[in-house]
């Protein structure tokens, strides 16, 4: 009997009378209808000349090639780049996409993700809703625009909190200031002419210091049992504040317009996520993605530091409008994209807003309707620019207010107030607020209006309840947050895998590419092609 050594590294040696039979093309074996086919056919017939400039050179797997199987990858649910070259070494599918091409390592597939689809993501996102556009299976009229908050690749607790930088900052230069005069009285030296403590006089300190150590001839000396001289005391002080002082204000720079940053995602922002395991609102460092849907298809994404979708909206459609070959007529968004900053832009830009008012739920409530406080339960006559009361009494404009947002806009809003509320019995439920420290008998009622909003809200409101208004509502709920239903839920895709913002747009890209992609297989498979609303079911 032949002894076998089953310890050697060739594994086939110890293997006799076994043939494995394939047939000679692969390709038979996977099904016609197969998503594979379609994926392939899909990224063939798109331009990826923006793709292949961040190459200078290309190895056995083209860049089209990479990008079949990190698609296909990502329709499957595996974001793993190690899966990915397992995959192609065991899968028939991966196999097929590679052509006979040598199985690429995990490294190139990161690569490819992080160095050359990253820079041209837009590009290429766009180029696909092109071609959906030029197929017909997208409308190019009607977007609807929604927002979620995915949890960054960061660690939980590494937040730079900018009110608490620029705190320590303040007592900081307030440490400096008194270290100044300190070493001007001690050393003799005059660094300031002035009450004004700058940097420029920091640094000349610190220049004379080290000059007057070099003068005298003094050793700095370190450890138990050394004692130092006040000049080593000194000099020391000062370069761990100047030392501080640096750090402070790079943080305050990565910090830029936001509240925080995370130490190792410096473009994460720390906000309230949903998903909240110890259900005590922790913050925790997210992205906020922003997805526009046609016909079901995302045709167009945004990664911000926002944590509010407010400020979203207007940069989102420059974008899209800039990368796409059509431009959206009909903007559906729910209530936290309503601003009148937005309603303008949308008008300004020959677009029609269906926003749902933020008020829209609880104004059709009783106590809504019957708060005697409010500008709608008031009447108006606009000839005179006149509010009435309960009581009977006019509320006329005293004076205007301009108001400027974090984005640079500036609103003004009206300010109305009563010719007399003494002796009125309904003041108790007409003024609302315990926090005027004037009694509630001295207290004048005030109303503060923005005509233009109100305006906007009003035509806006009217377009939402008609007939298609609720038609586009209803397709909003159902393909813009249907959208992150499918990436949290069906595809498992709950936290970024990479760091940066560059690269957390390139993997929320690839996630949307590939989720299109399955959504126009069921689509083709189901025979619903074409198709671009969903219909609003009768009772």
């Amino acid at each position: 009997m032949l002894t076998l050594n089953k310890l050697q590294k060739d594994y086939s040696q110890n293997q006799s009378g076994y043939q494995l039979k394939l047939p000679l093309n692969i390709e038979t074996i996977i099904p016609d209808n197969d998503s594979v086919r379609l994926l392939s056919q899909f990224v063939e017939a798109m331009d990826l000349t923006d793709l292949y400039s961040t190459y200078e050179r290309i190895n056995s797997v083209s860049p089209r090639t990479l990008l079949k199987i990190v698609l296909y990858s990502y329709m499957n649910g595996d974001y793993s780049s190690r899966s990915m070259e397992l995959n192609c070494k065991r899968d028939i599918n991966f196999m097929f996409l590679l052509e006979g091409a040598p199985v690429p390592d995990h490294a190139t597939f990161a690569r490819f993700r992080s160095i050359h689809f990253a820079p041209c993501s837009k590009r290429i996102l766009a180029e696909m809703s092109n071609a959906l556009f030029d197929l017909g299976e997208i409308s190019g009229e009607t977007i609807f625009i929604d927002g979620t908050k995915i949890e960054a690749g960061a660690n939980k607790y590494t937040f730079v909190w900018k009110k608490a930088v620029t705190k320590n900052q303040s007592k900081l230069l307030q440490k400096l200031a008194g270290f100044v005069a300190e070493c001007e009285q001690l050393y003799d030296i005059r660094i300031a002419y002035g009450n004004t403590i700058k940097i420029k006089h920091v640094k000349r300190l610190r220049k004379k210091l080290y000059a007057l150590k070099e003068s005298e001839q003094v050793v700095f000396v370190h450890g138990t049992g050394k004692r130092k001289t006040p000049l080593q005391k000194s000099i020391e002080t000062l370069e761990d504040y100047l030392g501080r002082l640096k750090k402070y204000n790079q943080q305050v720079h990565i910090c830029g317009e936001r509240n925080s940053y995370s130490k190792t995602d410096h473009d994460a922002t720390f906000m309230r996520m949903k998903e909240d395991a110890m259900g005590n609102g922790q913050l925790k460092p997210a992205y906020n993605l922003q997805h526009g849907v046609d016909s079901e298809y995302i045709t167009w994404l945004a990664i911000g530091p926002q944590p509010t979708d407010t400020t979203t909206l207007i940069p989102f459609l420059k974008d899209a409008e800039q990368h796409l070959k059509f431009k959206y007529k009909n903007i559906t968004a729910d209530a936290g994209y309503e601003s009148e900053e937005n309603y303008l832009f949308l008008e300004t830009n020959g677009q029609i807003s269906y926003i749902k008012p933020a008020n829209y739920e609880i104004s059709k409530t009783r106590k809504y309707k019957n708060d005697i406080g409010r500008i709608e339960n008031m009447e108006y006559d606009a000839e005179a620019d006149i509010y009435t009361c309960r009581n009977g009494k006019k509320l006329g404009a005293d004076h205007i207010r301009h108001s400027k947002s974090k984005t640079g806009y500036i609103s003004e809003k009206t300010i109305y107030k009563c010719e007399d509320c003494s002796g009125c019995p309904y003041k108790s439920e007409c003024i609302k607020g315990n926090n005027c420290k004037t009694p509630m008998e001295e207290r004048t009622k005030k109303l503060q209006v923005a005509k233009t909003f109100l305006k906007h809200r009003k035509e806006n409101l009217e377009r939402i309840v008609s007939e298609q208004g609720v038609l586009f509502r209803t397709n909003r709920s159902i393909q813009a947050e249907g959208s992150f239903g499918d990436l949290k839920q069906d595809m498992q895709f709950r936290r970024y895998l990479s760091k940066g913002a560059s690269n957390v747009l390139a993997e929320s890209t690839l996630l949307a590419m590939a989720r299109n992609i399955n959504k126009l297989h069921n689509k083709i498979q189901n025979g619903r092609t074409g198709t671009y609303l969903f219909p609003l079911k009768s009772a």
